[in-house]
């Protein structure tokens, strides 16, 4: 059997996620393929070049930094995450990410961006962790209203939460068997109505279909809770999720609330380890 993982996003409660793949990782724990959305991706990478606790590092070190994210950085180039700093200055000089490792370890790795012409689901296997990968990523990550569009190859994408926020299907069609799914809603969470779809009819107006799966977004959502706890019902998917509300800001800058949630998802992380390990 193919033993996946798929990772949920939600930005900085990705810090859940985080806490959890490290106590994974310390304890030996791999997998054959991994699917990441949004800061499931961002951070979820980091799995497969085997870096234990540097998104935690970084994100605790940096989140309180005009250079990660402000309300300048929006006002100034409509990314509230700072693009070059992000996405290049993070990851190639200040805490550099392991390329080679993640181009050598053969546990497959994907990305989930939203195609905001089509409004469907592209997903994206990263090969080498080079550029041409870390712009998928980004795409992933580029929440709508806050993030311009990513353009590549000619497609133009968005957040890949939009249009499959927890893509457990995605795994199963391609043969994994065996999978954990790290969520970052509680298990009674029920995602209700987009509250900014006005905001999002104007700056999304020449694409269409994208505000249809906008629109239809908390459907997809809450049926694909639905499905996983089916499945983990039955024995036939692991999943670790908060207890609780995690109550993290989006672009948090508060170290000792980046700890907070780390901590959390290590606690979950270990209980996983007890349980089924």
């Amino acid at each position: 059997m193919k033993k996946g993982l798929v990772m949920e996003g939600g930005a900085m409660r990705g810090m859940f996620t985080c806490g959890v793949l490290d106590v994974l990782m310390e304890n030996g724990i791999s997998f054959d393929g991994a699917v990441g959305v949004s800061a499931g991706a961002t951070f979820g990478c980091n799995i497969k070049s085997k870096q234990i606790g540097r998104a935690y590092r970084y994100n605790k070190k940096y989140c309180s930094d005009k250079r990660y994210h402000s309300i300048s950085s929006f006002i100034k180039t409509g990314d509230i995450y700072n693009v070059p700093f992000c996405y290049d200055e993070l990851p190639y000089k200040l805490d550099r990410w392991d390329i080679e490792t993640f181009k050598n370890n053969p546990m497959e790795f994907f990305c989930v961006a939203t195609d905001i012409v089509s409004g469907k689901p592209v997903y994206h296997k990263c090969l080498t962790g080079e550029k041409y990968d870390i712009e998928w990523i980004r795409a992933s990550a580029s929440m709508p209203l806050v993030s311009r569009p990513v353009r590549i190859d000619g497609g133009i994408y968005l957040d890949g939460g939009i249009s499959d926020s927890i893509p457990l299907k995605f795994m199963e069609d391609n043969g994994y068997t065996d999978n954990l799914v790290i969520e970052t809603q509680p298990l009674d969470y029920v995602k209700g109505r987009q509250k900014y779809m006005p905001l999002v009819r104007w700056s999304l107006r020449k694409y269409p279909n994208m505000i249809k799966c906008m629109e239809k977004r908390y459907i997809m959502y809450n049926e694909e809770k639905k499905y996983i706890r089916e499945k983990e019902k039955k024995g036939l998917v692991r999943v670790i999720r908060p207890k609780e509300p995690l109550n993290i800001s989006a672009i948090e800058k508060n170290p000792a609330e980046i700890e907070r949630v780390y901590r959390l998802g290590r606690e979950a992380g270990e209980k996983y380890i007890v349980a089924y390990c």
